[in-house]
């Protein structure tokens, strides 16, 4: 995700989000992160579809 992209989505403009990355390090370091969980958290949602389709495939050729 781009930063222009995280700014769409906190509604703040680009340059707000550039600010606190230059003066509100911990706070940018926080966003940062809760996005990257949230990518983490749908990857891992995705994954898990994949391995019950394959783990049902799995059973149906028994």
């Amino acid at each position: 995700m781009t930063q222009r992209d995280m700014a769409g989505f906190l509604n703040i403009d680009v340059k707000t989000l550039r600010n606190w990355r230059k003066n509100k390090p911990n706070l940018y370091k926080i966003i940062i992160q809760g996005f990257a969980i949230e990518d983490a958290i749908k990857k891992a949602e995705e994954n898990a579809i994949e391995l019950k389709k394959i783990f049902e495939g799995l059973n149906d050729k028994k």
